[in-house]
């Protein structure tokens, strides 16, 4: 299940995408239009930036800004970092692999093998995904409501 902080970070960085190349935009601004609690946020920002996702400005004009261009902001990326891993079970994550403790051999183990599957169609969608990709979705679903 997706974290209210994966989900928060993936509305801070469309709100960003939205304003790409205009300069930085405050917290306030991205906690009121997003609907996300301003102190979390804060930390959510800090944490992207500190990734290398996002840059910021102090002082008059100040905020936060994306480093990277939309398209280039996968939501593998954004998951992993704010959510952890993607995987239903730690023995067939990628990046957090762990042994199961209730399994006797992973090689034949039919729950691990349908969380594979799960896994790598999971994985297909994320990584082709960008934050340009969702900033385009919602710029749809927006047209078509009028």
């Amino acid at each position: 299940m997706l974290s209210k902080k994966s989900k928060y970070s993936i509305k801070a960085l469309v709100k960003l995408a939205k304003e790409y190349d205009k300069g930085p935009v405050l917290i306030s601004e991205i906690s009121e239009t997003e609907h996300i609690p301003k102190k979390f946020l804060e930390a959510i920002l800090l944490e992207l930036k500190n990734a290398g996702i996002l840059g910021s400005k102090k002082g008059y004009g100040g905020g936060y800004y994306l480093i990277k261009k939309p398209e280039d902001v996968k939501l593998t990326q954004v998951i992993r970092l704010t959510n952890g891993p993607i995987a239903l079970l730690p023995c067939v994550s990628l990046n957090f692999y762990q042994p199961c403790e209730e399994c006797v051999d992973e090689k034949t183990c039919g729950i691990s093998q349908v969380a594979m599957q799960v896994r790598d169609a999971t994985l297909a969608i994320l990584e082709n995904t960008s934050i340009a990709d969702v900033l385009k979705k919602e710029q749809l679903l927006t047209k078509g409501k009028k």
